[in-house]
């Protein structure tokens, strides 16, 4: 255990441009109570909205956007960027993503680069629309491996560095709590994760805008949530899919107590691809970690640093 106050997060959808968000209220001895619902509506997977971005260079050129994905295994390219650049096609491969897994087209990367690091890397990657991208394209696991991604909410800025070896396990700034995870296909699942009793797995997943749960999850956690809405999710390959919406109290990860989670739920391919159809598990993605003043992912060392918001903290909505 660590020796680090953690208090109740309260945490709100931050989808406000595309759905209307219920605030959690409490009664008068304190007890969180959830919202009576959620509206039901249309939420994009790939869209940008709050998301950041770090610049990279192909070949030289830009710098362009691209939004980092911890959940993704490869690096995508928008197919405007690719026709802009001139990429040369590659072999068609069997790509998984929150709908399912389709053949998609690729194309040559030369010289692909994060401005902030310089290393250069020439990659065959997936070509997919910008629209259901939210960018020019995403950064997955394969240029990520050997790096530490640093998010801080309160300024607004995404760092990419590369990591350093046998970073010990403690905490270096107040209010910061270490999670060690395993690594599954590079991606990184907490298990120090529970909801009441129940253990559960949390995949962490800085390319989805919302939290998915898979119904494992959906089973234990039925009785105690808010009366669920079916909402229509659009994954970056532009394919749709309906998910149970709604409000999930108790989830604990790594010793950070969540008062109220949102929480997607849907039995998406990843969750297959990681081996956790049949066990309790969450892909958290960036509304959960907004809460957080930052958020630093460490793919050598496998660990996840979560520094608490300050006293008196209120989401945004």
């Amino acid at each position: 255990m660590i020796g680090v106050a953690r208090p109740l997060l309260f945490l709100l959808l931050p989808l406000a441009a595309a759905a209307d968000a219920h605030g959690l209220s409490q009664d008068p001895d304190g007890v969180s109570q959830a919202p009576s619902g959620v509206e039901g509506t249309t939420l994009s997977l790939g869209e940008v909205d709050q998301r950041l971005t770090v610049p990279v260079a192909v070949g030289g050129q830009g710098p362009y956007n691209f939004i980092i994905d911890t959940g993704a295994e490869r690096t995508v390219v928008s197919r405007e960027l690719a026709g802009t650049l001139q990429l040369a096609p590659g072999q068609p491969v069997s790509m998984v993503s929150m709908t399912g897994t389709n053949t998609v087209s690729t194309v040559i990367v030369p010289e692909l680069a994060i401005t902030s690091i310089g290393d250069r890397h020439t990659i065959v990657a997936p070509a997919l629309e910008a629209r259901n991208l939210g960018a020019s394209g995403l950064l997955g696991i394969d240029t990520l491996s050997k790096h530490m991604v640093t998010i801080d909410f309160e300024t607004g800025v995404m760092t990419v560095r590369k990591s350093e070896r046998r970073r010990p396990a403690y905490s270096h700034d107040p209010g910061e709590i270490v999670v060690t995870a395993k690594s599954q296909f590079g991606q990184l699942i907490v298990t120090d994760a529970h909801y009441g009793d129940t253990r559960i797995q949390v995949v962490l997943d800085t390319g989805s805008q919302i939290t998915m749960g898979n119904q494992a999850f959906q089973r234990r956690v039925r009785s105690r949530t808010a009366a669920p809405k079916t909402v229509e999710l659009t994954s970056v390959t532009g394919a749709r899919m309906a998910a149970d919406y709604t409000l999930v109290p108790d989830i604990n990860i790594g010793g950070v107590k969540f008062d109220w989670m949102p929480v997607a739920f849907a039995e998406v391919a990843p969750f297959r691809k990681f081996g956790l159809e049949r066990k309790p598990a969450i892909m958290l993605g960036m509304d959960a970690l907004r809460s957080f003043r930052r958020v630093e992912i460490d793919f050598p060392n496998r660990q996840v640093r979560f520094l608490m918001p300050r006293p008196g903290y209120v989401p945004r909505i």
